[in-house]
């Protein structure tokens, strides 16, 4: 019988060269570039996914002829690790051999080997497989990644349980006609707007409840801010005493991610000049002030909600008057919020709701929700909504609930303007939006 070592096939990567100095190593990767220098030397510069490695080549003293290599070409070398303090990481290869593992047949349709990437945006997204091997494309990914690891760890440390939800639905929780229907056998369902329901009923279980996952909104939208899906980080937690407990949870957690990022991806947080907001205490205000402050600017048409223009308004006067990126905006009205948010029990018009705006864009809906069976039925009744069709979330009511609350902050979007993106679309690995399927 055969055995494999733990290590056998396992190449040295970019990071732990230095490790490997005056060594025989195997490394492998795409080339990413191929420079020709006087007297037969040659450079080749391969990506292995997590960086570049620059390998020496010297013509004459080899037998491998480089005019057989191209970018893209994927390919094994080996050879022999030797301290270069010009190289990437310190270290370089000489090269002994070079094995293709895969040639590319055609011509790339653009360079990805620039330090640029000045690619228009549908070249970009057309291409999305080849455009993400950029180094500044792949960096965006990285730190999204990063972002997504951190919203669950910093919530574990306050004793937050890991669900996953259904995304078929018997019902879309957000209301309106904005759900995509979806054939199920010989019923009608949808794609979940959002995990509301279910992360309610999971609040009965564990208290604290958060989730990461897909969410989609059939929104004709074609915008720099809108994806017909996304990517949405979900919390809920019961009891509470108010919510503006869950707006303190978030400001927690938007420290907590800020400061630890650095850790994770500190190389493509310098690559792509990230500049890291700081987060002491986050400002709030009403939505009626809010709308006070945009009317200074401007005449206000919907009184109901803030638009693009309105929500760029407030930040801009928020960061002014405070220094801070972000703002609560609180006390949204009731019509503007779905069945499930709780009413403020001194003007049944506004919700006990919040939206969090950062550098000019909202990113967080949240709010404390109805926990009583009679108020939230007497809701559902006043709002044009059947009862009966909403039996097995009633439960969670019918049968007790502390008063709790939660939010959904968007990953793309934290992402786009943390990042400085000019389009959502930037942030998302393979975007869905009314015009785009592909990739």
């Amino acid at each position: 019988m055969k055995t494999v070592s733990a290590n056998q096939h396992l190449n040295v990567h970019a990071c732990s060269l230095n490790e490997y100095d005056r060594q025989k190593i195997t490394i492998s990767g795409a080339i990413y570039r191929i420079r020709k220098l006087g007297g037969g030397l040659f450079f080749i510069v391969i990506r292995d996914g997590e960086s570049l490695i620059q390998c020496k080549l010297e013509s004459n003293e080899s037998i491998i002829s480089i005019e057989e290599y191209s970018e893209g070409d994927y390919v094994s070398i080996t050879g022999i690790c030797q301290k270069e303090n010009r190289a990437p990481h310190g270290a370089e290869i000489k090269v002994q051999s070079i094995e293709i593992l895969s040639k590319s047949t055609e011509e790339m349709p653009f360079s990805i080997n620039q330090k640029l990437f000045e690619v228009g945006l549908d070249s970009n997204l057309n291409f999305r497989p080849i455009s993400l091997r950029h180094p500044k494309q792949r960096a965006i990914f990285a730190i999204q990644s990063a972002i997504s690891m951190l919203f669950r760890q910093g919530l574990s440390l306050i004793d937050f349980t890991e669900i996953h939800t259904p995304k078929l639905v018997f019902a879309g929780a957000e209301g309106g006609a904005n759900v995509f229907k979806v054939k199920y056998f010989e019923r009608e369902l949808f794609l979940a707007q959002s995990p509301q329901f279910y992360k309610q009923m999971m609040v009965g279980v564990f208290g604290k409840v958060m989730e990461v996952g897909p969410v989609f909104r059939a929104e004709p939208h074609e915008t720099s801010r809108h994806l017909n899906e996304y990517t949405s980080m979900d919390l809920e937690v019961g009891p509470i005493k108010s919510f503006e407990d869950i707006m303190e949870i978030e400001t927690y957690l938007l420290r907590y991610i800020f400061e630890e990022l650095p850790k994770f991806c500190s190389a493509e947080l310098k690559l792509l000049e990230v500049s890291m907001p700081q987060i002491n205490n986050i400002p709030i205000i009403k939505m009626s002030e809010a709308l006070e402050i945009i009317s200074k600017n401007r005449k206000i048409k919907d009184r109901s909600d803030l638009d693009p223009q309105g929500e760029q308004i407030i930040c801009q006067y928020i960061f002014k008057e405070t220094g801070s990126e972000f703002v609560f905006v609180t006390h949204y009205p009731t019509i503007k919020r779905p069945v499930y948010a709780m009413e403020d029990p001194e003007n049944n018009e506004v919700t006990l709701s919040f939206d969090l705006l950062f550098r000019g864009l909202e990113i967080t809906t949240g709010g404390q929700r109805i926990h009583d069976y009679k108020m939230q039925v007497e809701k559902m009744k006043r709002l044009g909504y059947n009862p009966d069709d909403f039996v097995s979330y009633l439960q969670i009511h019918k049968y007790g609930m502390p008063p709790h609350g939660g939010f959904g902050l968007g990953l793309e979007r934290l992402t786009m303007q943390l990042l400085n993106l000019s389009s959502i679309k930037e942030a998302c690995l393979f975007p869905r939006t009314i015009n785009r399927i592909t990739p």
